[in-house]
Parts: structure tokens; sequence; C-alpha cells
């Protein structure tokens, strides 16, 4: 049996159009009636709205789809563009943190390092990869595969979706602040190609800790903040109740982040978001990693490097400017 789609708020009337089509359906199986034509019409209906909703997504809609249940995870992308994936785990000095993946593989018939957030599908992956909050040793596992992608000259390829790293006590006795800290240092020193897909949310250090790269891209319904609009708004309002108002102030969009130059490429989506035709959605990020992995062939890793730091040297000028 088919498991049923979570449905956002703001998808109800298309979800109602839908079950109608389901209805409709299954009296036509059942032979007692014909009614394709019925059925062609109202499908007509659900992909307009499908179309007019989605194009007119605020940032709080946005950040509701960005953390769609349904929404294809690290795990499933691994899957869909990663042939002869062979997983690594453990940081070499605590253990091991399932809230990151990572691992060797063939993309394309290249061979590639990737790592990326995992958040989980179930209750009980959900708890076993921590939500895809990361640990310390999930930084430094992160640090030790790049370090390893670097020394065989393998590009690297990170996809991010995460709330941010975890903020528990044994994370911050753990040195919390200096893994992400290192994680980033290593992002930023390795001469190797270098894509990072915001494939979700991108949430604060715990993201960039594996997106300081030379391209950065983001799904098209994808979001990117130093902090989650309910933060924001507990800091800001005192109150979660604002959320919707800090996720408009945050600029946190793939289009915002695209527009101030923190992203280098928006990855259109099917129409209703990724989760609605994860396959189509695979397709499309292929397309769109191959064609950013190609950008860089053949460059030499120096200057790989060299412009992957002024890259991020140059939005902190721009701040200041």
């Amino acid at each position: 049996m088919k498991q049923a789609m979570h449905i956002l708020e703001f998808e109800k009337p298309i979800a109602e159009l839908e079950g109608k089509i389901e209805e409709l359906r299954h009296l036509t199986d059942s032979g007692d009636v014909n009614i394709a034509d019925e059925v062609g019409r109202l499908q007509v209906k659900v992909d307009k709205l499908l179309r007019s909703t989605y194009a007119k997504l605020t940032p709080w809609q946005k950040t509701q789809v960005a953390r769609h249940p349904d929404r294809p995870h690290a795990l499933d992308t691994i899957k869909a563009l990663i042939e002869d994936f062979t997983p690594l785990a453990g940081d070499r000095c605590f253990g091991e943190d399932q809230a990151i993946v990572g691992g060797l593989g063939r993309f394309r018939g290249q061979s590639v390092m990737v790592l990326g957030h995992e958040k989980g599908c179930d209750t009980e992956s959900r708890i076993r990869h921590n939500f895809g909050m990361a640990k310390p040793e999930g930084y430094r596992k992160a640090r030790r595969l790049m370090e390893m992608a670097d020394h065989f000259q393998v590009p690297v390829l990170t996809l991010v979706d995460t709330a941010g790293a975890y903020p528990g006590i044994d994370a911050e006795a753990r040195g919390q602040a200096e893994a992400i800290a290192r994680s980033i240092e290593t992002c930023l020193d390795i001469r190797v190609p270098f894509v990072s897909v915001i494939i979700g949310e991108g949430g604060s250090g715990g993201a960039i800790a594996l997106a300081s790269a030379n391209t950065v891209l983001m799904l098209e319904h994808a979001i990117y903040s130093v902090i989650s609009p309910e933060g924001c708004a507990s800091i800001l309002w005192r109150s979660g109740e604002n959320a919707k108002d800090a996720a408009e102030a945050l600029r946190l969009t793939a289009q915002d982040l695209h527009r101030l130059g923190a992203a280098d490429g928006i990855v259109p989506e099917p129409l209703g978001g990724a989760h609605r035709n994860p396959d189509l959605m695979m397709q499309t990020l292929a397309s769109a990693v191959d064609a950013a992995l190609a950008d860089m062939g053949g460059v030499d890793g120096g200057v790989l490097r060299a412009r992957r730091r002024d890259k991020f040297l140059e939005m902190g000028r721009a701040g200041l400017a």
C-alpha cells in the first residue's frame, strides 16, 4: 500500500482535489463507471493550483517545504546519484556520529567523496541519526574524509540538510565549536573540486561546516540561515509565535541567498516540490552537480583553493562595505 504523503497547511486545497481524483480512479478501477474525462479535468486543476501556489510561497512556507518529511534526504540522494558507495565511519578520536554519513563512490564514472547530513525517514532512523544534528565527532569525521579526498585527489560532494549542530552539553564538552571551526578550515584548505548542495535545511555553523565549497547549490525550496526562524523569534520577540516574521527577515530562501551571492546556483525542483517527484529531482540534481564539477575539471588544486578562499573573504568584505 502506498504511504500517504504528509500534507502541509497551505497544500490542503490541493490535497482535497487529489483526494477526489483518487476516489474517482477507484470507481474507474472497479468498473462501475468510466470517468477518465473528469479525472483529467481535475488533474489539470491540481497542476494549475500547484503551479500558482508554489510560485508565491512565503519564506515561512518554503521553510516548511524544506523540512518536509517526505523530501529526499542525503542517503536517498546518495543512493540515486552514487554508484558503488562505500560508507566510511568514525572520527578516529571518539566514535561514530550517524548524523553525518560519508564515503567513497562513483558519480557518473568519476570517483568522489560524498558527505551529508542525514535526518532519517521514520522514528527509529531519526533517533539513530539524531535528526541530522551532528556532534563534534561528526564534524571530525567529515574533516578526516575531506583530508582523505584531498590526499587521493578525489572531488568532494556534500549534501547539507540540518537544523544545526547538536546543542547538547555532551557535545559542548567535547569541543563542538572547535570541531565546526576545524571542519570549515579543512573545507577551505583542500585542493580538490568541491561542490556543496543545500538539499533541505542549511542551519547555522552546522551547515557551513560542510558547505564552504567552490560551488554552493541550493534546491529551489531549500533554506540557508544563521539561525532557525523559531530560534530567531525566541531571541528577538521572546516568542516562537513570530517564526513567520523571522523567516521573512532572515532572507533564508534560495532566491535570497543567490541574490546575495551566498549561493552560486539554484536547482529547480519538480512542480510541488522535491517530495512530489523524487526521481525527477535526482535527475535534475545530477545534471547540476555534473556541470559544477565539469567547470572545475583540469583546474590546478592551488587555484581551486585560492578561488574558494577568495570567494568567502569577498562575502565578508561585501558585508563590511
